[in-house]
């Protein structure tokens, strides 16, 4: 819903008849979290001050001592749900202290704004575009536990190879086989109608799509792209798309994952990132060298590939991110860069447009598994980095990464092989972030101890089912 202020906003939600304000925003690790109010309750005050609410339960915030949080509405955020059963008006807010009435500092969306600031100052760049492609997996089943005596997951899905077997009643075949899913038509591929009333709703809601389709995976792996647009909307936007989707798959008796390795011996989903650098309503990423790209456009990719192993704790932040960053299953592992080469970390797609507004780049590694306003902040600030330092980086890879001869792959940089190693590396070189206090060490230590935390459940505390086919006869 446009609103040129926030009373313009409360006479139009009132005109339009809202029953109720809903109040979102983003904990550390990217879920969106909510609470409704009626909207007779709706002021003013509340998007110059705040509402106060408890942040003690807020994963990653504050101790029970200290549980007092604002959460201050912006107006520019604000749409109808598409789900409620009421007519209800979600707000996104910014979070802040009550006592010094300062932004939060582990607020992720605050932190993209400072990185956004942060560029802007530097007065390298007044814009930085984003186009994240957030790949899904539809599955018809999923059931999960972990408990003492026993841990387990088991998904499944109609169209999946898995059950070409299967007693359906009859089966009428058409599944997608494994690594076969980009993209036949229906009916191999069943999805098409929910992902299109995905798209629909996007639209109607005023997020600009490019396209949706299916992926590669068997098992309804799907992506429906987004219009570039700048930094924060886009961040604002993505949210909204992982709500979107997974709402309406759960209207379709589906459930939708962003993980982005559910499947053993298939393509896992990523989240590729299309950015670029603007001033002055110039496009900054457009020049003469290496595939059209500019000097600092080329500085930037150094700067990505430079601080990448360190930037992977925002742009790959799970255990599992790690298990989709093999070789054999189209995952970019090599932090290099090309043209049109698929294998690299870093593409530069060329065949879209010869026009200079199109010159870009794309970061292939990062997974919608990040926390998207974190994840965008570390991109640009690593990639500012690199324009500052005047990073070169490298020759590109213009071959077959999977397929080079041994003596060329051993000298290609890696991603790091798990997220311990990619935690590691952001302790010991972060600078690079809190420049400018975007990345403040309060919320830098934070991070690396909910994530270590969670290494720890993981590796060295829990069995693993597959242990039991290792070991259980040892």
């Amino acid at each position: 819903m446009k609103a040129e202020s926030p009373r313009d906003l409360i006479d139009k939600a009132h005109a339009e008849e809202i029953e109720f304000l809903d109040v979102r925003f983003t904990d550390m690790l990217g879920q969106m979290q909510h609470f409704t109010m009626p909207m007779h309750s709706m002021e003013e005050e509340m998007f110059t001050f705040g509402i106060g609410f408890d942040g003690s339960s807020i994963r990653g915030w504050k101790t029970i001592n200290e549980s007092d949080m604002l959460a201050r509405l912006d107006h520019t955020s604000a749409y109808v749900d598409p789900f409620f059963q009421h007519k209800t008006l979600a707000i996104i807010a910014d979070i802040y202290e009550p006592k010094t009435l300062e932004p939060y500092n582990r607020d992720p969306r605050y932190i993209l704004k400072k990185a956004i600031q942060y560029v802007k100052d530097s007065g390298i760049a007044d814009t930085a575009y984003f186009g994240p492609e957030a790949e899904f997996f539809l599955f018809n089943d999923v059931r999960f536990n972990q408990d003492m005596n026993q841990g387990f997951y088991f998904i499944d899905s109609d169209e999946a190879e898995w059950n070409m077997g299967r007693e359906e009643g009859p089966n009428l075949g058409y599944k997608v086989r494994r690594k076969g899913g980009y993209f036949p038509l229906p009916p191999n591929d069943q999805y098409q109608d929910v992902r299109s009333e995905m798209l629909h709703l996007l639209e109607k809601m005023g997020i600009k799509t490019e396209k949706q389709h299916h992926e590669v995976a068997t098992a309804g792996q799907a992506e429906i792209n987004l219009v570039v647009d700048e930094a924060l909307r886009m961040a604002d936007k993505m949210q909204l798309y992982k709500y979107v989707v997974k709402n309406v798959a759960k209207e379709a008796g589906l459930t939708a994952t962003f993980m982005p390795k559910p499947l053993i011996g298939d393509n896992g989903t990523g989240m590729h990132v299309h950015q670029s650098l603007w001033k002055d309503g110039q496009n900054l990423f457009a020049g003469n060298q290496y595939a059209g790209l500019s000097d600092l456009a080329m500085n930037y990719i150094g700067g990505i590939l430079s601080n990448g192993p360190g930037l992977l704790a925002f742009t790959n932040p799970t255990t599992n991110s790690f298990k989709r960053l093999v070789p054999g299953f189209e995952a970019p592992v090599n932090l290099v860069y090309s043209a049109r080469n698929r294998s690299a970390s870093i593409r530069v797609p060329i065949a879209v447009s010869s026009s200079p507004k199109a010159k870009r780049i794309e970061f292939r590694t990062p997974d919608a598994s990040a926390n998207i306003y974190l994840a965008l902040a570390a991109m640009l600030m690593a990639g500012l980095d690199g324009v500052k330092n005047k990073t070169n980086p490298g020759e590109p890879a213009d071959y077959n990464l999977y397929e080079a001869p041994e003596e060329i792959k051993k000298n290609v940089p890696r991603v790091p092989a798990n997220l311990t190693k990619v935690l590691d590396a952001l302790e010991s070189n972060h600078k690079w972030l809190t420049a400018g206090n975007v990345f403040d060490e309060d919320f830098l230590e934070a991070y690396i101890s909910y994530k270590r935390e969670e290494i720890e459940q993981i590796v060295n505390k829990r069995p693993h089912p597959y242990e039991f086919v290792l070991y259980y006869d040892c």
